[in-house]
C-alpha cells in the first residue's frame, strides 16, 4: 500500500512540474512587458522618398514619418534609409543597426536576422551613438557591444508592438 501512494505522489508531482514548465514555455511575447527606453511615437505618416519631415527624437528612430515602401527582413553590411526602415517598425519589425563592430560581431547578427527571419533587420548605421542599437515601435535599447542575450530578449518583448504587427 506504501508503495502503491509513493507511486501515486511521484506521479502527482512530475504532473505538476510538466504543467508548470508547459505553461511558462508557452508564454506569448505579447504577455511579455516592452524593453528598452520608451520614446514618444511621433506619428506614421507616409511621406515621398526623399521628402523634408520633422527631426526624429530618437537616434536611431523608432517612430515618425516614413516612405510607403519597407525594408525586407534580413541582414544588410550597407545602410538603407532610416525612413524605410521605421515602416518596418511600424509593422513590428526590430532593427538591429551597427557601426564599428569586426566581422565576427557581423556575423552573429546576420545569424539573428536569420535566425528571425520574418521580423527583424539587420544594417549599418555610422550615425549611431553606440556599436550596436536595437529599434522597435516606440522603444530602443542602445548596446556597447554584442550582448546576443538582451537582443534575444529585445526581440521577443518588442516583436508585434505596433499599429501594424504583420511581423512573424
Amino acid at each position: 500500500m506504501k508503495q502503491v501512494l509513493l507511486i501515486l505522489v511521484v506521479v502527482v508531482i512530475i504532473l505538476g512540474v510538466g504543467v508548470i514548465l508547459f505553461l511558462t514555455a508557452n508564454e506569448s511575447p505579447q504577455d511579455l512587458p516592452p524593453l528598452g527606453e520608451a520614446i514618444e511615437i511621433q506619428g506614421a505618416n507616409h511621406i515621398a522618398e526623399g521628402a523634408a519631415h520633422e527631426e526624429y527624437n530618437s537616434n536611431p528612430p523608432t517612430s515618425g514619418s516614413h516612405y510607403a515602401q519597407a525594408a525586407a527582413w534580413g541582414f544588410y553590411d550597407e545602410q538603407l534609409p532610416d525612413e524605410q526602415l521605421i515602416h518596418s517598425l511600424e509593422h513590428g519589425g526590430i532593427w538591429i543597426s551597427y557601426k564599428d563592430v569586426d566581422d565576427q560581431v557581423k556575423e552573429r547578427l546576420e545569424l539573428i536576422a536569420r535566425r528571425n527571419s520574418g521580423s527583424v533587420i539587420v544594417t549599418l548605421r555610422p550615425e549611431n551613438d553606440t556599436k550596436i542599437s536595437l529599434a522597435s515601435w516606440g522603444r530602443l535599447e542602445n548596446l556597447e557591444g554584442l550582448d546576443e542575450e538582451k537582443i534575444n530578449n529585445f526581440i521577443r518583448a518588442n516583436k508585434n508592438k505596433s499599429p501594424e504587427p504583420i511581423a512573424r
